[in-house]
């Protein structure tokens, strides 16, 4: 099978450089204190598993993975890692060992399962002669014909959300000639008199 226009050696290699850019990068994730690489190894990740995506012939999903989670989930995890920058002393976690253990026992049993599910599934692939066309094109016919009046109902709602969002994050300016000397001393005033002024009066 032909896929994206590679040939049988250009598709071994594009896939073993990008398994091992992925488990790098995934244990990069896992591994690194620092957060800040972390999420920069985090979108080195993603855009891996988009281009296993397009071995798969699988376009769409490619760039959906680049546009959302490289392009708004990952950017919106550095901003709020840059924003937040909130230093904290390292705190030792109750029963750190027996969490490894269990951890690792999970990871081992994981990863012993995907190797049996690997090994006993016959993955022989009958060859496809016909190129197949783009999932994108096919994706945009059925959007603007089958599909067209539910697409332009989410672009309505989206918009709306959006100009939702606005309204309620806008923020009211005080203006400067307001100050506090102008306030109202009598309304800060209290209109009970205090205990002592009582009891003298008796």
């Amino acid at each position: 099978m032909n896929n994206i226009g590679l040939g049988d050696g250009s598709q071994t290699v594009s896939l073993v450089v990008l398994t091992a850019m992925l488990i790098a990068s995934a244990m990069g994730v896992v591994l690194l204190q620092n957060i800040v690489y972390a999420a920069f190894l985090l979108g080195a990740t993603f855009i891996s598993v988009a281009g296993l995506y397009l071995l798969l012939n699988a376009d769409f999903v490619a760039a959906a993975q680049v546009l959302i989670y490289v392009g708004a989930v990952n950017i919106l995890i550095l901003f709020a890692i840059m924003l937040v920058n909130k230093r904290q002393d390292y705190q030792d976690v109750k029963y750190g060992t027996l969490r490894s253990v269990v951890t690792g026992s999970v990871c081992i049993g994981l990863f012993a399962l995907l190797g049996v599910t690997v090994t006993s599934t016959s993955w022989a692939v009958s060859p496809i002669i016909a190129k197949l066309p783009s999932t994108m094109v096919v994706i945009g016919q059925h959007f603007f014909s089958d599909y067209l009046l539910p697409f332009e109902l989410a672009s309505i709602l989206l918009l709306v959300s959006l100009i939702g969002a606005i309204v309620l994050a806008r923020r009211e300016l005080v203006p400067d000639a307001v100050k506090i000397e102008q306030v109202d001393e009598k309304s800060l005033e209290l209109l009970e008199k205090p205990k002592e002024q009582l009891v003298a009066s008796k």
